[in-house]
């Protein structure tokens, strides 16, 4: 039968991308639906609902222009970024073409193909310089204004070099304080009630604390519950207080920049390149042999950069 795209927009969330939503937790199957939903809504407020057999070139050209205007305006300023328009594009593609798949009629030409935004230029945050963590993240008082819990994980950001998102959804299990070398496991949460996908498969790594992130830890042992499933929160708490209380060097910077700094001091004290790649969670474009090494020497490595602190900071 014929469909309207929002009819293979209901078939492909709810049939074709069941497999693909099995591990994520409630929060990332929301995230993962609320931006392909945004695709559809934003293409049927230019185009229509219309039947998606009927969806042409010039449709698809409509949709890339309304984009267009958008990132880079013939007047004014633009709105949005290269890549706010092609992960539209990109979705509404990938909707086309598994939705016939799926109904098993492959000679069909998808109309979007081809059409993206250059982005020659990809934004990157800057990290925070080491002496502005120490003397004014690090300092006594400066994240007082904090819950504990959300305290917490800004110190263990800055000695793992975590996303947030990783940090707040460790559970209790996940956290190994009394092993020879105290660490996180970085891994996808498995429980059928309480699932949860990491975001590559690289990225699933263990981590040794060291520091004022292990003294963070010490506080809270079976994670954030207060966070949990919730890093759009966090970051926004987070961010929200950096600014306010000036702890940001620049409007650049956000909470993601811990992430910057703690690879960058990894360069600077010369670690090792595929140890700096496997504590960050990056893919190593080579064969794996072995363990990767053993925890001590991850954690002794790691030693090698951690900052002084104050007890009271924690």
């Amino acid at each position: 039968p014929r469909v309207r795209i929002s009819e293979a927009f209901d078939v492909y969330t709810d049939e074709i991308a069941a497999p693909e939503l099995t591990g994520k937790s409630d929060f990332q199957k929301f995230s993962w639906l609320k931006v392909k939903r945004r695709a559809l809504n934003n293409f049927v407020a230019v185009v229509g609902d219309k039947y998606i057999d009927e969806i042409s070139r010039q449709d698809a050209t409509a949709f890339y222009n309304y984009w267009l205007a958008r990132i880079a305006p013939k007047s004014g300023k633009a709105t949005h970024t290269a890549s706010s328009g092609n992960r539209d594009i990109g979705n509404l593609r990938k909707l086309f073409t598994e939705y016939h798949r799926y109904r098993g009629i492959d000679d069909v030409k998808n109309p979007f193909a081809g059409l993206s935004f250059s982005q020659k230029v990809k934004a990157s945050r800057p990290p925070f310089p080491t002496e502005w963590i120490v003397k004014r993240i690090l300092a006594p008082g400066a994240l007082a204004g904090l819950n504990d819990q959300a305290r917490a994980i800004v110190l263990t950001l800055i000695e793992t070099g975590a996303r947030p998102s990783e940090i707040c959804n460790l559970t209790a299990d996940m956290i190994r304080l009394n092993d020879d070398v105290p660490h996180i496991l970085i891994e996808p949460r498995s429980d059928p009630d309480d699932r949860r996908e990491i975001k590559t498969a690289s990225s699933i790594r263990v981590v040794p604390l060291v520091g004022v992130a292990l003294a963070a830890m010490r506080q809270h042992p079976d994670g954030f519950p207060r966070y949990k499933n919730k890093e759009n929160g966090l970051s926004a708490a987070l961010n929200k207080f950096f600014r306010e209380n000036k702890l940001f060097p620049s409007s650049r910077h956000k909470i993601y920049s811990f992430r910057h700094s703690f690879e960058d001091r990894m360069k600077e004290a010369g670690i090792d390149t595929e140890l700096r790649m496997m504590m960050m969670g990056h893919t190593i474009d080579r064969p794996q042999y072995g363990s990767g090494g053993s925890l001590a020497w991850k954690r002794d490595a790691l030693e090698k950069i951690k900052l002084a602190y104050d007890g009271r900071v924690v």
